[in-house]
């Protein structure tokens, strides 16, 4: 069990929006300039962060061969943060 303490943190979002107005997010991108691909999107759903609060979209994704979750909180973004962790 990760016991590391975590942070909401806000993250500027690249996606594709489909004809049928689907999104999928492509990347994100930290404050300090540092990008993420995302190499796939494995689930979508609605739910809650319990780790940091909040929630809205959860999208269970493949960052770096890692599983991470990334939350659409109506027209923000937001990430499970380890503290220290971007900017």
């Amino acid at each position: 069990m990760d016991t590391s303490k975590c942070r909401k943190a806000y993250v500027s979002v690249n996606m594709d929006v489909d004809e049928d107005g689907a999104i999928r997010p492509c990347l994100i991108r930290w404050k300090n300039g540092v990008v993420f691909p995302i190499e796939e999107i494995l689930y979508k759903c609605r739910a809650t962060s319990k780790k940091v609060g909040g929630g809205g979209i959860r999208y269970t994704v493949l960052i770096r061969g890692q599983e991470s979750f990334l939350f659409q909180e109506g027209d923000r973004w937001f990430v499970e943060a380890k503290e220290g962790a971007g900017a």
